[in-house]
C-alpha cells in the first residue's frame, strides 16, 4: 500500500499528520509521534505574546543599559532572551528536526500584523520545513467589519511570507461569511497551504461559581462535518493544498477527509486519547480498508467525493441540505 503524500512541497510517507498539541513540546514527545509513524509532526504553537514579551523586554534592559555603559547594546539583549519561551521553542525545532525523518513544521500563533512575524524566520533557520500560521482571531469589537477581519489575515500572512521562503500554511477559521473567497484570496496572498479549521475557545460558565470556565474540549468525530463540506468544495477550485483538522477519532475519519479531497489529515485530540502509538492504528485502519477495496495509493481514491470544480457548489450543498432534512423525516416518521 503506497500512503505517499505531497503536502507543502514537502515530501510525506503519509497523510497523516501530527497537529499542534502538548505531545510535541519535547523533543521526545516529536520522536514518539514519528516512531508511530505520522508523516510529519507540528510541534506546540509560539505564540505573538510570547514574543512581544521578549521583545519588550529586550527594549527594557537595552535602555536602562545605555545609562550605564556604552557596551550595554551588545549586552542586554542577550540577557533579554532569558525568555525561554522563544528560545525553548527554537532549540525544540532544531533538536527535533534533527532526530526524526519526517518533516517539522513550526507552528506560529498570531493575530496583528508586525515584527514578531519575523520569528518565523527564525524557525526556518532552526530547521522548520514549513510554517503553519494560526491566526487565531475573534473580533469582540461590533465595529469591526468583516473586510477588516479578512485584511488582518492577509496582513499577517504578508508579514510571513516576507520572512520566509518556507511553504507557509494558514489555519483558519470557519466564521467567514465566505470561506471560499477569503480561501482563494489567501491563496492569492501566498498561502502554500490551508488548515480547516482553526477551533476558538467557546468558554462554559459554572453555574455554581458564577464563573466563566475557559476550557477547550477534545474534538470528536461530529466536529468533522464543517472541515469535510468545505474540503470537498474547494478540492480542485483553489491551488493551495488542504489539510483537515478536527473530528478525527478513528481511521474510518481518518479515511473520508481523504475522500473528500485532503491532502493531509491532522489529529490531536486523538492521539491525546490514546497516546501517540494510536497513530500507527490509525494507519493500519487506513491500509486496511484500502487492501478491501483493492486501491494501491492515496492518489486513487483522494478526492473522489469532492464537489467537480464544474459543478454547482451552492447547488450541491443545497441539495445535500434538503436531502438530509428529508431522510431525518424519513427516519422521524416511519415514511417510505
Amino acid at each position: 500500500m503506497d500512503l505517499s503524500t505531497r503536502y507543502l512541497g514537502l515530501a510525506l510517507p503519509n497523510p497523516l499528520v501530527a497537529a499542534a498539541s502538548p505531545l510535541s513540546r519535547t523533543v521526545d514527545g516529536v520522536r514518539r509521534l514519528a516512531e508511530a509513524g505520522v508523516g510529519a509532526v507540528v510541534p506546540y504553537s509560539l505564540f505573538e505574546e510570547q514574543l512581544l514579551r521578549e521583545a519588550e523586554r529586550n527594549a527594557a534592559l537595552t535602555e536602562h543599559g545605555s545609562h550605564s555603559y556604552a557596551e550595554s547594546l551588545s549586552y542586554f539583549p542577550a540577557q533579554a532572551i532569558s525568555d525561554r519561551g522563544p528560545r525553548r521553542y527554537l532549540s525544540l525545532l532544531e533538536r527535533a528536526a534533527q532526530a526524526v525523518p519526517v518533516p517539522v513544521i513550526g507552528s506560529l500563533n498570531g493575530v496583528t500584523p508586525g515584527g514578531w512575524a519575523g520569528y518565523a524566520r527564525s524557525m526556518q533557520d532552526a530547521g522548520a520545513a514549513a510554517i503553519e500560521l494560526n491566526i487565531y482571531y475573534l473580533p469582540g469589537d461590533p465595529h469591526i467589519s468583516g473586510r477588516d477581519v479578512e485584511q488582518r489575515h492577509l496582513d499577517v500572512l504578508a508579514w510571513v511570507k516576507d520572512a520566509v521562503t518556507v511553504p507557509v500554511a494558514v489555519k483558519v477559521s470557519p466564521q467567514f461569511s465566505s470561506i471560499g473567497e477569503m480561501a482563494l484570496r489567501l491563496h492569492g496572498a501566498g498561502a502554500d497551504g490551508l488548515v480547516l479549521f482553526n477551533r476558538f475557545l467557546q468558554p462554559d460558565i459554572d453555574c455554581e461559581t458564577r464563573t466563566v470556565v475557559a476550557d477547550i474540549p477534545l474534538s470528536t468525530a461530529a466536529d468533522s462535518r464543517l472541515p469535510l463540506t468545505w474540503i470537498s468544495l474547494l478540492r480542485g477550485r483553489i491551488g493551495a493544498q488542504l489539510a483537515a483538522s478536527s473530528g478525527v477519532e478513528d481511521a474510518t475519519d481518518v479515511i473520508k477527509y481523504l475522500l473528500a479531497g485532503a491532502d493531509v489529515v491532522q489529529s490531536a485530540s486523538a492521539l491525546l486519547r490514546h497516546g501517540p502509538e494510536y497513530a500507527a492504528v490509525l494507519l493500519d485502519g487506513v491500509r486496511q480498508w484500502m487492501r478491501r477495496k483493492e486501491y494501491r495509493s492515496v492518489d486513487e481514491f483522494r478526492g473522489m467525493l469532492a464537489v467537480p470544480p464544474g459543478a454547482d457548489g451552492t447547488g450541491c450543498e443545497r441539495g445535500d441540505y434538503v436531502g438530509a432534512l428529508r431522510e431525518a423525516d424519513n427516519r422521524a416518521y416511519g415514511i417510505l
